[in-house]
Formats: C-alpha cells, structure tokens, sequence
C-alpha cells in the first residue's frame, strides 16, 4: 500500500495503477447511510385527505356544535361552557343512539394542543367521530 520508496535508486517512474482502497471505504460508508436513510424518507403517513365540494354539507339537528375560541373559551351550540361541563355532556352525548358527531368550529389563531386535548376528552367520552368545520376561502 505504499506510494513510493523514500531512497532514490533510480526508477524514478510514477505509480501505474490507483489506490482502489480509499474509493470503496467512502462507497460503504455511503451505502451504508443510504441504507438507513432510505426506509426513513418511504415511512410516511397515509392521510386520505378530503375532496372540497361546492355544495355544504348537510347538518343534523342532533349534531354538537362545538366553538373554541383562542382564549380557552368553550361554547356548547352557542352556550359557554366549562371544560367540566363539557367532559359531562360528552358522556352524556355518547349515550345516544346514534351517537351524535362533534362538529369544532376552532379559532384559526387556536393553539393546535388546545383541539387535541379536546378530541383526545371526545375519544374518552365515547364521541369518537368528529368533524372540523371551516368558513369557503371566498367568505
């Protein structure tokens, strides 16, 4: 693996043939990152997202309408609410036959965790099929 001799005896001619070693070390060392990395970049989420329609959406007398407001507020089909209160009227909710959907009307300002937190207390009370309501771009 030498390049050359240290002592000048004549010769004196260049080195024929190129150091292969170095080229396949950097080629593992990429494969092995392309490997890793691969699996990483194909594991995404399928979401089956919804087409937009120009006709809304049918309501149901029996359907929550649930506003959130950027300040923590809750209101129950226009009514405040505490979140105690809510938790009992989701329970509640869920007893029905059918169970009724919960629809959010969700400040856009809103803190995403505040919706979480009250889609995971949905899940827990037993209304588990929730909608998010949102105003046509043109109004």
């Amino acid at each position: 693996m030498a390049f050359g001799k240290l002592s000048d005896d004549g010769g004196g001619q260049p080195q024929s043939e190129i150091n292969m070693i170095p080229l396949i070390d950097v080629m593992l060392v990429l494969l092995i990152v392309f490997m890793i990395t691969a699996p990483l970049l194909s594991n995404a989420v399928k979401v089956d997202l919804p087409q937009a329609s120009s006709t809304p959406e049918e309501v149901k007398n029996d359907d929550i309408k649930l506003a959130m407001k950027v300040g923590g507020e809750l209101f129950w089909s226009g009514e405040a609410i505490s979140r105690e209160e809510l938790e009992i009227r989701l329970v509640n909710a869920a007893k029905q036959q059918p169970v009724p959907e919960l629809h959010i009307h969700a400040d856009r300002n809103l803190d995403y965790g505040k919706v979480a937190d009250i889609m995971a207390l949905s899940s827990r009370s037993g209304v588990s099929k929730i909608a998010f309501v949102s105003e046509p771009a043109g109004e």
